[in-house]
């Protein structure tokens, strides 16, 4: 038994791992990772961006699939099997429960402001993949609620990811409940639908502390690095609050799960602070933490095995007015934080359709060479 037992059986926080690429499925590194606790599966554009075109290990497959169509409808394809496979790797653990065994795939990072076609690439994606434990992502952005809201409605596992803010994470639980409510009164089982609500966390720090940086007063400073985790509590303390009471209750009683707070790139990215940082804070009930290999291999020596994450709510609400007191808007970090998500998921796929294009250009001449 590892840590990452400990997380799940002890404090009821699912340990998932942010990477998947094709070296982990054909040595078996991920069935390894499931054996030793991981519980699901995370992967974006940069991720997929960094596996293909940073490997030889699509090379053969997609100079076979290059032949018969577009580069992009070949990134798909390999994506797609990626995909399907980790999600055999992980359905024991789907089986075993339900509440875990996921593996996430995402939407087009283009579609992040198209509302429609978001919807028609998630549905389209669901019904390519056909597996129980799949999850599509669709970003958080005003324009991904109401694809979030249809697909649950239409009985579909979505991870919503490229949440930035307390406020907006309140309208992802509605598009949630609404779903499941539209779902329900179509006659669905609301026990077959799962959801993950992906909180992102160490980029908050990231942008907060230049902006209190440039601020340079001795109040400011004394506030750097907590943003993140302050406004995590916050967070959880709204999801402790929202699946309460007389409407949750109502389909609870009838099978429904629990959206759960999924905290997102919790590698800590300042070498001054603590390098769990955005792990051993958030532990917690019904949460589950996607981690890069490295934070995974940290957990696992050195990680904490206690229930943290609504430990120190005032003390978090008052490092998050001071932020305000000082002069930092929360609101505009926020907006940044989106636009720099979607612009950088859509700079790495974009990357790589060019570097794949590239290859297959490159095969077109050899051939008439």
């Amino acid at each position: 038994m590892t840590r990452l037992h400990d997380l799940y059986t002890q404090c009821g926080q699912s340990p998932w791992i942010d990477n998947l690429k094709r070296a982990y499925l054909q040595g078996g590194a991920l069935a390894r990772l499931r054996d030793e606790g991981i519980r699901g599966v995370t992967s974006n554009p940069t991720i997929f961006q960094k596996s293909i075109a940073g490997s030889a290990d699509y090379d053969d497959e997609f100079m076979q699939l290059v032949g018969s169509m577009s580069v992009e409808s070949a990134y798909w394809e390999m994506v797609v099997e990626d995909v399907s496979h980790a999600c055999e790797v992980l359905r024991p653990v789907y089986d075993d429960g339900l509440a875990d065994g996921f593996v996430s795939i995402e939407v087009a990072p283009s579609l992040a402001r198209d509302s429609a076609g978001t919807a028609t690439s998630a549905r389209s994606l669901h019904e390519r993949i056909r597996l129980p434990n799949l999850m599509v992502k669709i970003p958080g952005t005003a324009q991904g609620l109401p694809a979030i809201q249809q697909m649950i409605g239409e009985g579909r596992n979505i991870n919503v990811t490229l949440i930035f803010s307390v406020d907006r994470y309140g309208e992802v639980i509605e598009a949630y409940i609404a779903g499941l409510e539209t779902f329900v009164a179509g006659g669905g089982d609301p026990a077959q639908v799962h959801s993950v609500a992906s909180f992102f966390v160490s980029r908050v720090d990231t942008e907060t502390d230049r902006r209190l940086q440039a601020l340079g007063s001795p109040e400011a400073l004394a506030v750097r690095g907590k943003a993140a985790v302050a406004q995590a509590k916050l967070a959880y303390e709204l999801f402790a609050k929202r699946f309460a009471g007389p409407r949750w209750e109502a389909l609870a009683a009838k099978g429904a799960n629990v959206q759960r707070p999924l905290w997102a790139s919790t590698s800590t990215k300042n070498p001054a602070y603590p390098d769990l940082l955005y792990v051993d804070n958030l532990i917690g009930p019904h949460t589950v933490n996607t981690m890069p290999d490295a934070t995974v291999d940290a957990f696992v020596d050195h990680g904490t095995i206690r229930r943290t994450v609504d430990e120190g709510v005032d003390e978090a609400r008052a490092d998050w007015q001071a932020l305000h007191d000082v002069g930092v808007d929360m609101v505009d970090v926020a907006r940044v934080l989106e636009e720099e998500g979607v612009a950088s998921f859509s700079k790495s796929f974009d990357e790589l359709l060019q570097s794949l294009t590239d290859k297959a250009n490159a095969l077109t001449t050899d051939a008439t060479t």
